[in-house]
């Protein structure tokens, strides 16, 4: 029998984290922030460079360890990231900067991602990336996507949250909320969608 268990494991432990993304994933430790695991961003950058996603929206900075990911993809990508804690975004900012990325590359917004991304131009990004409370998913959803160009990707991390998402005898509101979004992806007949078992679980849209 398959050891999934193992299979997980390796899978989890295959990619290689450049030196700069390991520093920002110290710092993320020190604020107490929960980064994407190495797996996820390599993840996240892969997919970003199958999309030539040039323009990129991040919700949740934390301390630039996705976004350094996500602009590992391409020299020339440029990403919009959006946090609501000052105090990790100026670590983030040191950290972008510490990491040799350009300013014109890099736009740090401190405010709520819904308010943020509703002024943002829609039809405009190749990729939208959430990693944000489960509970405010459900209602970012229709925004984040209004941001995106035809054939964008949209990714959502924690999808699985926690492994609770599967088990319908879990229904608090985190789990709820994430269920109800990858339900509301499954039966749409404008979206194509997948769920990766990497880290915590990546869903996976892309727009038609």
């Amino acid at each position: 029998m398959i050891d999934k268990i193992a299979s997980w494991k390796y899978s989890e432990e295959y990619a290689t984290e450049p030196d700069h993304i390991k520093s920002a994933r110290r710092h993320s430790e020190e604020l107490g922030v929960e980064a994407v695991t190495p797996a996820t961003g390599n993840q996240l950058a892969l997919l970003a460079a199958l999309a030539n996603a040039g323009n990129i929206v991040e919700a949740g900075t934390g301390a630039g360890v996705s976004g350094l990911w996500l602009l590992s993809a391409s020299n020339s990508s440029v990403l919009t990231t959006i946090d609501d804690e000052p105090e990790y975004q100026n670590v983030a900012r040191d950290v972008f900067k510490d990491s040799g990325m350009t300013p014109n590359r890099v736009r740090v917004i401190t405010g709520k991602a819904l308010a943020v991304m509703g002024n943002m131009a829609d039809n405009a990004y190749d990729l939208v990336f959430l990693d944000i409370d489960p509970n405010d998913v459900e209602a970012l959803l229709g925004t984040a996507l209004n941001l995106l160009k035809p054939s964008g990707a949209l990714l959502i991390s924690h999808a699985l949250w926690r492994d609770r998402v599967p088990n319908p005898a879990l229904r608090d509101d985190e789990t709820s909320s994430l269920r109800n979004a990858l339900r509301l992806f499954a039966d749409s007949q404008d979206f194509l969608a997948s769920i990766s078992m990497v880290g915590d679980g990546l869903l996976m849209v892309v727009k038609k």
